[in-house]
């Protein structure tokens, strides 16, 4: 597809180890190459990251605002719908991976090889909406825990937040190790907020356990609010993103080697996804305990939830929310970016630089902050969209990872491409029925 503009070879990109990866590629091919004495826990750390920084967007600000309403308006009712959507991410992020490994390209570039050319056009506007309504979350969710944590006005903390995002991005130029490292502390710091949240409201477990394995809705607000704890739970610019994380980061082409290396990735996938399904389940039990079985069902808001936490559960709690908050905005949002980036470059081979597209993208952010829109219900909504972005992305993956000219010797097996199908055919159908009841309202 002949685009003009600068345009990257994504094989001379992968030849480039920088200084601060070396160690941990030498180290990760001799791994691969069964020489390795090492005990299993020191073979896997080399393979540790890319999952992780993929896991940012289970736990960004996005699902801060659907959990949030979904456990005050609804209880414990929606937490199967993030058992069930978890289930769903661990299986998009495994093949993700898994497209990036077999064949040293990403997605959006494998999309570029095999669509038309309209359609790849079309795909890539779409995914640029997408990437839009991700940096809204993401960027929304930093500024509000400035804004929570400092008191500083919205507009000041959306700036402060761009700043920071810039300087966590920086950290590239020293290779994949550094920003893996960051990303993976701040997730830490979300997951060990919400481990002191879940300990200070005391939930109902039983009632935690049948709500995690009964379906259940109760209207639109809940479909509503379920396709969006969906959306912000398997995230289409994170499935564009594992794979681009994965073509370049141990490069091997040895039929066993593929497999060995394979075999490590589904471990992070299966580590970094546990970890964000409880961190969202966390979030989902805090609000329910704190605020639905207390009589407090119109807590709706972010805000709302913070000043209350206050009162109910002590000081704390209300720091340690939005410091949770905070690290889930400054991560996920430098993730966006190096997400939006890879579907440009991928879909039309161009580079834009970071600072560039950081720029253009958080203008939609600031014009919400500047304009006085509800930023708690603008994040559900962008989870919406995002959700509505997914099958996008879902159905070209299956349709490669099925492919053994594509995939070579890690070519899906006929049971896993099954279960995909029926994965991706419960997200349009979630996503048809939402339409259905919004436009008709059933």
């Amino acid at each position: 597809m002949g685009t003009p503009g600068k345009k990257l070879d994504s094989v001379a990109v992968a030849a480039q180890v920088k200084p601060g990866d070396s160690a941990t590629v030498r180290d990760a091919k001799h791994i691969l190459s069964g020489k390795s004495k090492k005990g299993w826990l020191a073979q896997l750390l080399p393979f540790l990251g890319p999952a992780f920084i993929a896991s940012v967007a289970y736990v960004d600000p996005g699902n801060f605002a659907t959990n949030i309403q979904g456990g005050a308006k609804f209880g414990y009712m929606l937490l199967w719908v993030i058992v069930a959507s978890n289930l769903m991410a661990m299986l998009v992020q495994m093949l993700s991976a898994k497209l990036g490994i077999a064949t040293g390209h990403n997605l959006a570039e494998q999309c570029r090889m095999h669509f038309p050319a309209p359609v790849v056009w079309a795909m890539w506007a779409l995914m640029e909406l997408v990437a839009m309504a991700t940096d809204l979350a993401e960027f929304l969710g930093a500024a509000l825990g400035f804004n929570l944590l400092f008191g500083m006005p919205l507009l000041q903390a959306g700036l402060l937040t761009a700043v920071a995002t810039f300087l966590i991005l920086g950290l590239e130029r020293y290779g994949f190790r550094p920003i893996e490292a960051v990303i993976t502390a701040l997730v830490g710091v979300v997951a060990g907020s919400y481990l002191v949240e879940t300990i200070l409201d005391k939930p109902h477990w039983g009632l935690v356990f049948t709500h995690a394995f009964v379906p259940q809705f109760a209207g639109t607000e809940s479909v509503l609010l379920g396709v969006g704890i969906l959306g912000a739970t398997v995230m289409p610019h994170a499935i564009f993103l594992h794979s681009a994380l994965m073509q370049d980061r141990i490069v091997v082409r040895e039929p066993e080697q593929l497999k060995r290396l394979f075999r490590f990735e589904l471990v992070d996938v299966l580590v970094a996804m546990t970890v964000a399904g409880l961190v969202n389940a966390a979030m989902l039990i805090m609000a329910a305990s704190t605020f639905y079985y207390k009589g407090l069902t119109e807590i709706g808001t972010i805000e709302e939830a913070h000043r209350t936490l206050q009162p109910l559960l002590g000081p704390a709690a209300g720091w340690v929310f939005a410091v949770s908050l905070l690290a889930s905005g400054l991560s996920s949002s430098s993730v966006g970016t190096m997400a939006g980036q890879v579907i440009m470059q991928g879909f039309l081979h161009w580079h834009i630089p970071p600072w560039i597209r950081r720029a253009v993208t958080m203008a939609p952010s600031l014009i919400v902050i500047a304009i006085g829109l509800n930023p708690t219900r603008t994040l559900v909504l962008s989870q919406v969209v995002l959700s509505f972005g997914l099958p996008f992305a879902i159905i070209p993956l299956i349709m490669f990872t099925r492919r053994r000219d594509i995939m070579g010797v890690l070519v899906n097996s006929w049971l896993t491409t099954v279960i995909a199908s029926i994965v991706a055919a419960i997200i349009v159908v979630l996503n048809v029925f939402l339409l259905y009841q919004l436009t008709f309202g059933a």
